[in-house]
């Protein structure tokens, strides 16, 4: 598989150029950045954090390990890599912001092509992703940190992927080198409606799911990206509430009838909306 680990990373706390040394990173100024034994590294410091344990949960993170690896969403992972591929130079650099447990990295590691050789790296501000991440696929350099401050330097990456995440558009441009792409993956208005349908006593007709071309981007594309699948079992279906908002936002009546279910026919609807840096 031509993927490697990106190794241009950057201190979170002056910004100067990180070096492996032995099991940690350290910069010019001797700040220095364990690395776990499973391989991945804590770049968010304490300071900067906005809880004691950010992001998804170790619970979260399970659902939807088990969920994405059946292959429920197989058909987001192809439109992605497709998308991430076009016009891709042959020697690149791929940042996943928000990685999660690294499933789209791992998909699209998968189909990577002869001839192209691909330096990754997933960021998730969640260590309980980034450490599930790391056990799943050693190949990436797997960060704990966050969008708002990515620790690479300026002009490095040649893709940032954004799926169902949170863009810091100012910081996408930073690190993307001129004519990089940032591939962004946001819900349609019928995603998993069927669902939604199920848990809320109303629901609220979403937009459609593109966000408007920051003044730094220019769109590539835009497409819709639209499949019917089947939840077969109450597990599944759990695993699907787990790993998303609904399962803290949906009332416990709502709640009570999804954990009733057994089986469930669900659409999925994405938008990919590929932006290129002007």
């Amino acid at each position: 598989m031509p993927v490697t680990a990106f190794d241009r990373l950057a201190c979170p706390l002056d910004g100067q150029p990180l070096t492996r040394q032995s099991h940690a990173w350290q910069c010019p100024q001797g700040h220095s950045f364990d690395i776990a034994r499973q391989g991945y590294v804590h770049l968010l410091p304490v300071q900067k954090k906005r809880s004691k344990d950010p992001g998804d949960s170790k619970a979260m993170v399970a659902a939807r390990q088990r969920f994405l690896n059946a292959g429920h969403y197989q058909c987001i992972a192809d439109a992605l890599n497709k998308a991430v591929l076009q016009a891709l130079p042959a020697d690149a650099a791929c940042l996943d912001a928000g990685c999660g447990e690294g499933y789209y990295l791992r998909q699209f590691g998968q189909a990577m092509p002869a001839g192209i050789d691909m330096q990754v790296l997933g960021l998730d501000v969640s260590k309980w992703a980034v450490l599930s991440a790391a056990k799943q696929d050693p190949a990436p350099a797997w960060l704990v940190g966050t969008n708002a401050h990515i620790p690479v330097p300026d002009s490095s990456l040649d893709r940032v992927l954004c799926v169902f995440g949170f863009p810091v558009f100012d910081e996408f441009a930073r690190v993307l080198k001129p004519g990089g792409r940032l591939i962004m993956v946001d819900p349609g208005p019928d995603h998993l409606r069927e669902l939604r349908d199920i848990i809320y006593p109303s629901v609220t007709e979403r937009p459609e799911g593109e966000r408007a071309v920051p003044e730094s981007f220019q769109e590539v594309s835009r497409e819709a990206v639209r499949e019917t699948i089947e939840l077969e079992d109450a597990s599944s279906i759990a695993d699907l509430l787990a790993m998303t908002p609904h399962l803290y936002r949906a009332p416990a009546e709502g709640l009570a009838r999804a954990a009733e279910l057994t089986r469930l026919q669900l659409t999925l609807d994405v938008r990919i909306q590929v932006l290129e840096l002007a």
